[in-house]
């Protein structure tokens, strides 16, 4: 029987952040309330970085450790993302070309809120699954940016703003998706979804975000457990849990995923605080590390909560990890899978939190000047020209190599390698 699942995976998080306490105390915002996100960091992007140089940077370590050979078995590319540059150029077609994948590929993007890299990633095995093209790979990309701009209120969306910004990130998960599943071996047919129509966060507009923020956590809640019920449906005796080692879901701050994880406990197995909370740590808090240091990176997120899983969980032998994705408006898919030792040792050899420990700290001030000119490369900009010297300790906190954007010109965007 043919496997899928997760070969090679990375995370990139970005050159700059900011400490959100810090961020919390500058607005003024009420703590108690700030304390429930659980969150201690956020990467925000810098004028010369965009979706396609997150992803590109998050995919590149793992291209270089490929032969040649194995580089051209990759045969579809992914880019699942709703931080788009272009209404109907894809984001894939630069991330294609700055990593010299071969010419025959197939390529495209997905856009569909938070759950588009769960979509990339189901899409990319069923090609490996079909062995219409026996050892072909796949490269799923999940990248986005949140470049808060400095608005009056007349043009403010109805999302609180104030809360949504200490948590909205920026950062990119790659995947390499093969028949050798050494990161994440997928459970085949293991799967349950739930969607309907429902107008909780949106982005009517490119650079703003809208929604009820009430509504949001309602719908996460909602399709966590009809997700799983369908889960339960598909794969006989499955138990929320008895069935899986560990859990990771789609972050979008760590208190939604407390709460998700309570009330899924309380409904299903009528669990006290105290054995929830052990629970909780248990199978879950691991998964929360690196979300909390990079902050809601939408489609990545969930990816985002794995990496954090693998590289921080004890894991002697095989464990079964349960993953719930949900993407506003709204779509959700609870499926699972395998981690080995193998898997953390193979993912900690790409080092992602030596990378994130690297990013440079931001000060009030600095993260201000940002704000005031993300309007500079926002969505639909026609020509710019980058200064390489904006923030130049921030930007040389990436990797070894990193792509940088360096102009756009009649749209079209050109990059340079630092």
């Amino acid at each position: 029987m043919v496997q899928v699942g997760i070969e090679a995976m990375n995370v990139f998080g970005g050159s700059a952040y900011v400490d959100v306490m810090e961020l919390a105390e500058y607005r003024k915002l009420d703590l108690q309330r700030f304390n429930n996100l659980m969150m201690k960091e956020k990467t925000v992007a810098l004028p010369c970085e965009d979706p396609v140089t997150f992803a590109v940077n998050a995919a590149k370590p793992i291209l270089d450790s490929l032969s040649e050979d194995e580089r051209s078995k990759i045969e579809l590319l992914i880019t699942c993302t709703e931080s788009g540059i272009d209404f109907g150029k894809s984001l894939s077609t630069y991330v294609h070309d700055y990593l010299k994948l071969s010419r025959n590929c197939r390529l495209f993007e997905i856009k569909q809120a938070c759950y588009s890299g769960t979509a990339g990633l189901q899409m990319a095995s069923g090609l490996v699954l079909s062995q219409l093209s026996p050892g072909a790979k796949a490269l799923v990309i999940s990248t986005d940016i949140s470049r808060f701009l400095l608005i009056g209120d007349s043009d403010a969306m109805s999302m609180d703003w104030s809360f949504a910004e200490p948590s909205g990130g920026a950062g990119a998960v790659a995947m390499l998706i093969s028949d050798n599943p050494r990161i994440f071996q997928i459970d085949r047919g293991a799967s349950g979804y739930y969607t309907y129509e429902v107008m909780d966060t949106c982005r009517p507009v490119p650079d703003s975000e809208a929604g009820d923020a009430d509504l949001s956590l309602m719908s996460y809640l909602d399709c966590c457990q009809n997700s799983f019920n369908h889960y339960q449906k598909r794969v006989e005796g499955a138990d929320f849990l008895k069935t899986f080692d560990f859990l990771a879901f789609h972050t979008p701050f760590g208190g939604m995923v407390k709460g998700a994880h309570r009330t899924m406990l309380r409904r299903l197995h009528r669990m006290n605080p105290a054995a929830i909370e052990e629970d909780f740590e248990r199978r879950v808090s691991d998964s929360l590390i690196f979300c909390q240091r990079v902050g809601n990176i939408m489609g990545g997120t969930l990816f985002l909560a794995l990496a954090s899983l693998i590289d921080k969980a004890s894991i002697k032998e095989p464990k079964r990890v349960g993953c719930f994705s949900y993407g506003s408006g709204c779509a959700s898919e609870f499926f699972s899978g395998v981690i080995t030792s193998e898997s953390q040792k193979e993912l900690k050899q790409l080092n992602i939190e030596g990378h994130l420990n690297q990013r440079y700290k931001l000060s009030m001030k600095e993260y201000t000047q940002l704000l005031e000119g993300s309007s500079a490369v926002k969505f639909g900009t026609r020509s710019a020209v980058i200064d390489p010297e904006m923030l130049a300790a921030a930007r040389s906190r990436g990797l070894d190599k990193c792509l940088f954007l360096k102009e756009i010109n009649e749209f079209h965007r050109r990059y340079e390698w630092s």
